[in-house]
């Protein structure tokens, strides 16, 4: 019995420690408050638990490029670098993507998609030129989702744009996918396997955190995967409601579905050795009220 016991926790240990291999980073402005020393400590945490791949999902979103090739987020992520953590880097983010993508029609999202293709290709140049930074892959932020791909000629527009912006980037492409219930477990694994199947590192979110499907339908999902489709665990229980500012507490990451899967978490502020980031966060929210 002893040795079973045994066996059973270095299983669950080995499966937590795989989920943390590859960790999302969400830059927010509020993070440059952050000392170099405190991101130094916070990578520093972040390879001791185990992780070799850094996701940061964007590094200009709308008009902000936290500070550019000379501020934080640069320097961030070349401390990051130093502490042996491979960067995926993410592009270009417009805050109104999925307002935008809500009010589209199908010529239209096929335009806009277009010309958000090429602000993330424009910001993939100047993160070559500029930042100077050790990238293994890029990540595009605009996530899939069920809803707005559900009909068969749209997934068959955006795989073809996708593959034609892979082609033109100097390192893999990443993009990732959540689902809504609105396209079958077989048929979302056939979508997320054939964009896996043109080159992408493609990205299913597990969504225990947001919690819009019953455990049982996400586990469906998961299964259905292919093995090629990574899987993102949530390490966080959102707290907001439909039409509130998303809030979110930690929470343990359920790596129960990894499988044959490669793995990742979202998000780092979540994570134990992150709660720098995250009180850093809510400390900002405290002091905008007081100032106001």
């Amino acid at each position: 019995m002893k040795r079973l016991l045994w066996v059973v926790c270095l299983l669950l240990a080995s499966t937590v420690a795989r989920a943390d291999e590859r960790i999302f980073y969400q830059p927010l402005s509020v993070d440059a408050s952050l000392s170099q020393t405190q991101w130094r400590q916070i990578w520093q945490d972040t390879a001791r638990h185990g992780a070799h791949t850094l996701i940061v999902q964007w590094t200009a979103y709308g008009d902000s490029n936290f500070g550019g090739p000379s501020g934080w987020l640069a320097d961030s992520l070349k401390l990051a670098h130093e502490q042996g953590l491979n960067l995926v880097v993410g592009l270009a983010m417009d805050p109104a993507y999925y307002q935008r993508i809500n009010e589209l029609d199908k010529p239209g999202l096929a335009t806009y998609w277009q010309a958000q293709l090429g602000q993330s290709l424009a910001q993939q140049q100047i993160l070559r030129k500029d930042w100077k930074l050790p990238v293994s892959g890029w990540y595009l932020p605009m996530e899939l989702d069920d809803v707005h791909f559900l009909a068969v000629d749209r997934r068959a527009t955006l795989q073809r744009q996708l593959k034609d912006f892979a082609g033109k980037l100097d390192a893999p492409l990443h993009v990732s996918a959540f689902s809504a219930g609105k396209l079958a477990p077989q048929v979302n694994a056939q979508w997320l396997g054939e964009l896996a199947a043109n080159g992408l590192h493609v990205w299913w979110q597990d969504g225990a955190g947001t919690g819009r499907l019953p455990p049982l339908i996400r586990t469906g999902y998961a299964s259905a995967l292919p093995c090629s489709v990574g899987i993102v665990h949530e390490a966080f229980r959102q707290v907001s409601v439909e039409g509130q500012p998303f809030r979110a507490e930690p929470a343990t990451p359920d790596a129960s579905s990894a499988g044959c899967h490669p793995t990742a978490v979202f998000s780092l502020r979540y994570r134990p050795w992150g709660q720098v980031i995250l009180d850093n966060q809510h400390k900002r929210k405290v002091d905008d009220v007081q100032n106001h």
